[in-house]
Protein backbone atom coordinates (compact mmCIF):
# COMPACT_ATOMS: atom_id res chain seq x y z
CA UNK A 1 0.00 0.00 0.00
CA UNK A 2 1.38 3.42 -0.94
CA UNK A 3 1.44 6.26 1.57
CA UNK A 4 1.89 10.00 1.95
CA UNK A 5 3.59 11.00 5.19
CA UNK A 6 2.92 14.47 6.62
CA UNK A 7 4.96 16.11 9.40
CA UNK A 8 3.47 19.28 10.91
CA UNK A 9 6.00 21.92 12.00
CA UNK A 10 5.74 25.26 13.78
CA UNK A 11 8.42 27.07 11.75
CA UNK A 12 7.06 29.70 9.39
CA UNK A 13 8.13 30.08 5.79
CA UNK A 14 10.95 32.47 4.96
CA UNK A 15 14.72 32.42 5.32
CA UNK A 16 14.64 29.13 7.17
CA UNK A 17 17.70 26.89 7.47
CA UNK A 18 16.06 23.87 9.17
CA UNK A 19 12.76 22.74 10.60
CA UNK A 20 12.27 22.72 14.37
CA UNK A 21 11.88 19.27 15.96
CA UNK A 22 10.13 17.61 17.66
CA UNK A 23 7.18 17.75 15.28
CA UNK A 24 3.77 18.97 16.42
CA UNK A 25 1.99 16.04 14.78
CA UNK A 26 2.53 13.20 12.33
CA UNK A 27 -0.02 11.89 9.84
CA UNK A 28 -0.09 9.18 7.20
CA UNK A 29 -2.57 9.00 4.30
CA UNK A 30 -3.06 5.98 2.06
CA UNK A 31 -2.61 6.95 -1.59
CA UNK A 32 -5.05 5.50 -4.12
CA UNK A 33 -6.88 6.49 -7.28
CA UNK A 34 -9.36 8.51 -5.18
CA UNK A 35 -8.52 11.82 -3.46
CA UNK A 36 -7.97 11.36 0.29
CA UNK A 37 -7.66 14.17 2.88
CA UNK A 38 -5.50 14.48 5.97
CA UNK A 39 -6.87 15.60 9.30
CA UNK A 40 -6.88 19.38 9.82
CA UNK A 41 -3.46 20.83 10.71
CA UNK A 42 -2.88 21.86 14.33
CA UNK A 43 -3.27 25.54 15.30
CA UNK A 44 0.52 25.81 15.77
CA UNK A 45 1.32 24.34 12.33
CA UNK A 46 2.91 26.77 9.88
CA UNK A 47 4.89 24.33 7.76
CA UNK A 48 4.57 20.72 6.67
CA UNK A 49 7.14 18.22 5.46
CA UNK A 50 5.61 15.83 2.93
CA UNK A 51 7.21 12.55 1.85
CA UNK A 52 5.69 10.20 -0.72
CA UNK A 53 6.79 6.69 -1.62
CA UNK A 54 5.02 6.78 -5.03
CA UNK A 55 4.30 9.45 -7.64
CA UNK A 56 1.21 11.41 -6.60
CA UNK A 57 -0.57 14.76 -6.80
CA UNK A 58 -1.36 16.92 -3.76
CA UNK A 59 -3.45 19.98 -2.93
CA UNK A 60 -3.56 22.00 0.31
CA UNK A 61 -6.60 23.99 1.42
CA UNK A 62 -9.61 24.21 3.72
CA UNK A 63 -11.40 21.32 1.97
CA UNK A 64 -9.05 20.18 -0.83
CA UNK A 65 -9.67 17.54 -3.48
CA UNK A 66 -6.51 16.43 -5.27
CA UNK A 67 -6.69 15.63 -8.98
CA UNK A 68 -4.15 14.52 -11.57
CA UNK A 69 -3.91 18.22 -12.52
CA UNK A 70 -2.73 19.46 -9.08
CA UNK A 71 0.87 19.69 -7.85
CA UNK A 72 2.78 16.51 -8.70
CA UNK A 73 5.34 14.86 -6.44
CA UNK A 74 7.79 12.27 -7.70
CA UNK A 75 8.14 8.89 -6.00
CA UNK A 76 10.44 8.95 -2.94
CA UNK A 77 10.49 12.77 -2.81
CA UNK A 78 10.35 15.15 0.15
CA UNK A 79 9.02 18.72 0.04
CA UNK A 80 8.38 21.45 2.63
CA UNK A 81 5.38 23.78 2.31
CA UNK A 82 4.19 26.78 4.31
CA UNK A 83 0.55 26.20 5.32
CA UNK A 84 -2.36 27.73 7.18
CA UNK A 85 -3.42 26.19 10.52
CA UNK A 86 -6.66 24.21 10.18
CA UNK A 87 -6.10 23.45 6.49
CA UNK A 88 -5.61 19.91 5.15
CA UNK A 89 -3.64 18.18 2.41
CA UNK A 90 -5.34 15.92 -0.13
CA UNK A 91 -3.52 13.31 -2.21
CA UNK A 92 -4.28 11.10 -5.22
CA UNK A 93 -2.09 8.61 -7.10
CA UNK A 94 -0.44 9.83 -10.29
CA UNK A 95 -1.98 8.41 -13.45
Amino acid sequence: MSSLYITELSNGAGALQAAQLPAIAEQKITISGTSAQSAAFQQETRMIRVHTDVACHILVGANPTATVSTLRMAADSVEYFGVTPGHKVAVIAAA
